[in-house]
């Protein structure tokens, strides 16, 4: 059963097509709705009435879904006329994704089931500096001891790396700090060494999208502070990656002409002047150039949430969230025009976000949702 797109009509759910050409666009909406009905569970009735297919198209596809081990019933509910209707719930653990946050020094993987639940988990350093058979070598053992857990339910693997990055054809650009790493086809090399398909992305897009399939909703940014700095755009509940998914590369916008360096060849990117003040200790200084970057980033998309998170910003949640609140209800004093301000917030998840987030580049096709990671390119797999 194969993930595709979808787009969603009107304030109460999502259009379906009553064609056998569109089969699992329709199966993909039953799907997303019994996820997110939970334990509780959703009638046939109610399927039909959100997804605007017809009861008999509906009945075919639960049926398919039962047959398949995806769905099962979750009990009966009263009705207002004639028998008890069947409720019908997602089976978890009928299929599972991998997820591997791939940092410059740390690397975490996640097995994931069907809601997005980590069954299994992961955690090691890694030295992206030591190459790429020594860094694939240190990814493919977690991770195929993962997808050994699951088994056949396992779906493929999802990968957040730091960018840039090609997100179509999984292959890294200059990584900062690495640039050897230029050019390099992760996704068809990890691919190849665990045997199930991969997708890549950049670990704030990874980040971000696992927010969005969680449950933020409207157009919000997700800002990563670790060992490098990015931005995971969210416009309209759909993952903005940008034509060659250069969207996102917040921490490289200068700030000050006159700044200190930064790996990638600027001088006084945001980047650098917050692990500059980190370095000196001042996580205030460090929360307050984060927040002139956020300013910015609301005064152009006019957004309606700001999410941090990142290892820097685990490490003194308070000070970052206060810091960045702080410069941008200065800035909407300033321009009157935007009304309140944006609202900040610590992105939830912790530890594990980003690892989560990559496991749903795998999971969110299955759910019909086109910022999952295949609208622009295909999951690649021995």
């Amino acid at each position: 059963m194969d993930g595709v797109n979808r787009t969603r009509s009107g304030p109460g759910g999502a259009a379906g097509a009553n064609l056998l050409a569109v089969r699992s666009h329709n199966t993909a909406l039953v799907l997303d709705l019994l996820r997110t009905a939970g334990g509780a569970g959703i009638s046939r009735l109610e399927l039909a009435e959100r997804t605007g297919l017809t009861p008999q198209a509906v009945s075919k596809i639960t049926a398919r879904l039962r047959d398949e081990g995806f769905a099962a019933e979750a009990g009966r509910r009263a009705s207002t006329g004639g028998k008890p209707a069947t409720v019908l719930r997602l089976v978890p653990d009928a299929g599972h994704a991998v997820g591997i946050q791939l940092d410059r020094d740390e690397l975490r993987v996640v097995l994931v089931d069907l809601e997005g639940t980590v069954v299994a988990e992961r955690h090691t350093a890694v030295d992206l500096g030591a190459g790429a058979e020594a860094v694939l070598a240190a990814v493919a053992e977690p991770a195929g001891e993962l997808i050994g857990l699951g088994g056949d339910s396992v779906l493929g693997a999802g990968v957040a790396a730091p960018g840039p990055l090609d997100h179509i054809h999984g292959v890294l650009h200059r990584v900062t700090g690495f640039p050897e790493w230029d050019g390099f086809p992760l996704r068809d090399a990890l691919a190849e060494r665990l045997g199930v398909p991969v997708v890549v992305d950049k670990d704030s897009n990874a980040a971000a999208l696992g927010l969005a399939v969680g449950g933020e909703h409207g157009s919000f940014v997700c800002l990563l502070l670790g060992t490098g700095l990015g931005a995971g755009l969210v416009i309209g509940d759909s993952v903005h990656r940008g034509a060659r998914t250069g969207a996102g590369e917040f921490g490289h916008q200068v700030v000050q002409l006159d700044g200190p360096p930064c790996h990638c060849g600027n001088r006084g990117c945001i980047e650098a002047l917050c692990l500059a003040a980190m370095a000196r200790g001042e996580a205030g200084e460090a929360a307050r150039i984060l927040g002139v970057g956020a300013a910015n980033l609301a005064g152009l998309l006019d957004i309606d949430l700001v999410l941090l998170g990142g290892r820097t910003i685990a490490a003194d949640p308070e000070t970052f969230v206060h810091g960045v609140a702080a410069v941008l209800d200065e800035h909407a004093r300033r321009e009157s025009g935007l009304g309140t301000t944006v609202p900040v917030r610590l992105a939830p998840g912790a530890d594990r976000g980003v690892a989560v987030g990559a496991a749903h580049l795998l999971l969110a096709p299955l759910f019909g949702r086109a910022e999952g990671g295949w609208a622009g390119g295909e999951a690649v797999g021995s």
